[in-house]
Protein backbone atom coordinates (compact mmCIF):
# COMPACT_ATOMS: atom_id res chain seq x y z
CA UNK A 1 0.00 0.00 0.00
CA UNK A 2 1.53 3.54 -1.49
CA UNK A 3 1.64 5.77 1.14
CA UNK A 4 0.33 9.82 -0.08
CA UNK A 5 3.62 11.52 1.88
CA UNK A 6 1.53 14.72 0.14
CA UNK A 7 -0.75 14.84 3.08
CA UNK A 8 1.58 13.86 5.42
CA UNK A 9 3.96 16.79 4.37
CA UNK A 10 0.80 19.49 4.84
CA UNK A 11 -0.64 18.23 7.92
CA UNK A 12 3.57 18.21 9.96
CA UNK A 13 3.30 22.10 7.72
CA UNK A 14 -0.20 22.56 9.58
CA UNK A 15 0.94 21.98 12.72
CA UNK A 16 4.61 23.60 12.69
CA UNK A 17 2.33 27.03 11.67
CA UNK A 18 -0.08 26.62 14.59
CA UNK A 19 1.05 29.17 17.62
CA UNK A 20 1.33 27.19 20.68
CA UNK A 21 -0.96 27.43 23.26
CA UNK A 22 -0.18 28.57 27.09
CA UNK A 23 -2.85 28.78 29.55
CA UNK A 24 -2.21 31.07 32.11
CA UNK A 25 -4.44 30.32 35.56
CA UNK A 26 -2.45 32.40 37.79
CA UNK A 27 -6.09 34.84 38.13
CA UNK A 28 -8.28 31.67 37.64
CA UNK A 29 -10.38 30.71 40.00
CA UNK A 30 -12.80 27.79 40.64
CA UNK A 31 -16.53 27.46 40.79
CA UNK A 32 -19.31 24.47 41.30
CA UNK A 33 -22.09 25.06 39.39
CA UNK A 34 -25.08 21.97 39.62
CA UNK A 35 -26.90 24.15 37.66
CA UNK A 36 -26.98 25.87 34.04
CA UNK A 37 -29.28 27.61 31.10
CA UNK A 38 -28.44 28.55 27.71
CA UNK A 39 -30.35 31.22 25.71
CA UNK A 40 -28.79 32.58 22.46
CA UNK A 41 -29.61 35.01 19.86
CA UNK A 42 -28.01 35.10 16.19
CA UNK A 43 -24.57 37.02 17.25
CA UNK A 44 -24.51 34.79 20.52
CA UNK A 45 -24.90 32.33 23.31
CA UNK A 46 -25.08 32.91 26.81
CA UNK A 47 -24.04 30.35 29.10
CA UNK A 48 -25.57 30.93 33.08
CA UNK A 49 -24.50 28.73 35.56
CA UNK A 50 -25.45 28.85 39.19
CA UNK A 51 -26.54 27.14 42.27
CA UNK A 52 -29.60 25.10 42.86
CA UNK A 53 -30.67 26.74 46.48
CA UNK A 54 -33.81 24.77 46.51
CA UNK A 55 -32.95 21.87 48.99
CA UNK A 56 -37.15 20.98 49.27
CA UNK A 57 -37.64 18.53 46.50
CA UNK A 58 -41.45 19.10 47.28
CA UNK A 59 -41.37 22.99 46.76
CA UNK A 60 -43.74 24.74 44.13
CA UNK A 61 -40.69 27.31 43.24
CA UNK A 62 -36.99 26.65 42.44
CA UNK A 63 -34.44 29.03 43.44
CA UNK A 64 -31.31 29.10 41.26
CA UNK A 65 -28.47 31.83 42.30
CA UNK A 66 -26.80 32.58 39.24
CA UNK A 67 -23.14 32.87 39.73
CA UNK A 68 -20.99 32.69 36.17
CA UNK A 69 -22.31 33.60 33.12
CA UNK A 70 -20.38 33.16 30.08
CA UNK A 71 -21.33 34.91 26.69
CA UNK A 72 -19.61 33.15 23.63
CA UNK A 73 -19.81 33.30 19.66
CA UNK A 74 -21.71 30.46 18.38
CA UNK A 75 -19.33 29.29 16.58
CA UNK A 76 -17.12 29.05 19.74
CA UNK A 77 -20.41 27.20 21.66
CA UNK A 78 -20.08 24.55 18.40
CA UNK A 79 -16.76 23.71 19.20
CA UNK A 80 -17.04 23.73 23.08
CA UNK A 81 -20.32 21.42 22.52
CA UNK A 82 -17.68 18.73 20.08
CA UNK A 83 -15.28 19.43 22.98
CA UNK A 84 -17.54 18.39 25.90
CA UNK A 85 -19.41 15.56 23.73
CA UNK A 86 -15.76 14.00 23.16
CA UNK A 87 -14.86 14.30 26.58
CA UNK A 88 -18.12 12.60 27.61
CA UNK A 89 -17.31 10.14 25.18
CA UNK A 90 -14.04 9.41 26.60
CA UNK A 91 -14.94 9.56 30.25
CA UNK A 92 -17.86 6.59 29.28
CA UNK A 93 -15.08 4.20 26.96
CA UNK A 94 -13.38 4.25 30.72
CA UNK A 95 -15.80 4.48 33.74
CA UNK A 96 -19.09 3.48 31.76
CA UNK A 97 -22.08 4.98 30.28
CA UNK A 98 -23.72 8.01 32.43
CA UNK A 99 -27.15 7.64 32.86
CA UNK A 100 -29.10 11.77 32.84
CA UNK A 101 -32.22 10.33 33.10
CA UNK A 102 -32.60 8.38 36.36
CA UNK A 103 -32.01 8.96 39.78
CA UNK A 104 -28.49 9.41 41.61
CA UNK A 105 -26.64 6.78 42.94
CA UNK A 106 -27.38 6.02 46.69
CA UNK A 107 -31.24 7.48 46.06
CA UNK A 108 -33.36 5.56 47.38
CA UNK A 109 -36.11 4.70 44.29
CA UNK A 110 -38.04 1.34 44.99
CA UNK A 111 -39.18 1.01 42.17
CA UNK A 112 -41.20 4.34 42.62
CA UNK A 113 -41.70 6.74 39.05
CA UNK A 114 -39.06 9.77 39.86
CA UNK A 115 -40.62 13.81 38.64
CA UNK A 116 -38.68 16.37 38.53
CA UNK A 117 -38.75 19.82 37.50
CA UNK A 118 -36.40 20.51 34.26
CA UNK A 119 -36.08 24.28 33.16
CA UNK A 120 -35.75 24.67 29.54
CA UNK A 121 -33.43 27.16 27.79
CA UNK A 122 -36.52 29.89 26.90
CA UNK A 123 -36.80 29.62 30.87
CA UNK A 124 -40.41 27.97 30.77
CA UNK A 125 -40.12 24.38 33.11
CA UNK A 126 -41.71 20.20 32.30
CA UNK A 127 -42.33 17.65 34.08
CA UNK A 128 -39.61 14.81 33.16
CA UNK A 129 -40.77 11.00 34.47
CA UNK A 130 -37.92 8.45 34.52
Amino acid sequence: MAVDKSKKIVNTAQRQSQPRIFWESANARSVYANAFNVTGSQEEFILSFGMNQSWDAGGKEVKVQITDRVVMSPFAVKRLAKLLSDVVKNYESRYGQLQTETARAGSATNNKTLSRQVMTSAGRSSNVNS
